[in-house]
């Protein structure tokens, strides 16, 4: 019963939105083509549109422009050699073909007070630091993300595809964490880099998950 409840939620979830796109067109698009995007990750609808209050301007930590540097350094595009850097629309694609799936998550890669002010719709919170190779925990994130430890080594095969992100591009937890990932043999073409992070997320007023 509480599957066909949560079925029919989805369904009917499904077809307001569709009317709705129709009806109630967004003047903020995502793209000319896309007013909203919506997806389905563990039964649960996840919306992710646009501001649409075209004066919105950023308030906050994520205003500023000058940083002392280090940390706050600007990041290259490229983390780790073979790990591709995507943009929103590739996050979005993600969220459809890999983490509503089941196949891959969206890692946030930021420590748990930045995390709880708010993140990416349908990401989970793995901070950076718990990825290092003295984090006595870490071989136990590893199996939770779907690798094998056998006498051999580790086995990656059926590892989940993940893509990263923090900050921003002044942000280097999400490049920390993916080249902790890769320095435990973690594939390279299973891993992405969303390097945007929160500030761009936020600078085109995309929706944001309260996570408190």
């Amino acid at each position: 019963m509480l599957r066909f409840a949560g079925a029919w939620a989805v369904a009917a979830f499904s077809i307001c939105l569709s009317l709705g796109q129709g009806v109630f067109a967004q003047e903020v698009r995502i793209t000319p083509d896309l007013d909203r995007h919506a997806t389905v990750v563990k039964g649960q609808p996840l919306v992710i549109e646009r501001i649409q209050d075209s004066s919105h301007q950023l308030t906050g930590e994520f205003t500023k422009t000058s940083r002392p540097c280090p940390p706050f350094c600007i990041t290259p595009m490229e983390t780790a050699p073979g790990v591709a850097t995507v943009g929103e629309i590739e996050l979005m694609s993600f969220l459809d073909t890999h983490v509503a799936t089941g196949g891959g998550l969206l890692l946030d890669s930021r420590v748990p007070q930045w995390f709880a002010k708010g993140s990416i719709p349908g990401a989970i919170n793995v901070p950076f630091t718990t990825l290092e190779p003295d984090n006595p925990y870490r071989d136990d994130i590893l199996k939770a993300l779907g690798a094998r430890q056998d006498n051999a080594g580790w086995d990656f095969a059926g590892a989940q595809d993940l893509m990263l992100f923090c900050n921003g591009p002044w942000c280097d937890q999400a490049p920390r964490a993916i080249r902790s990932l890769v320095g435990a043999g973690y594939p390279p073409e299973k891993l992405k880099f969303y390097r945007g992070g929160m500030q761009v997320w936020l600078l085109l007023g995309l929706t944001v998950a309260q996570t408190q």
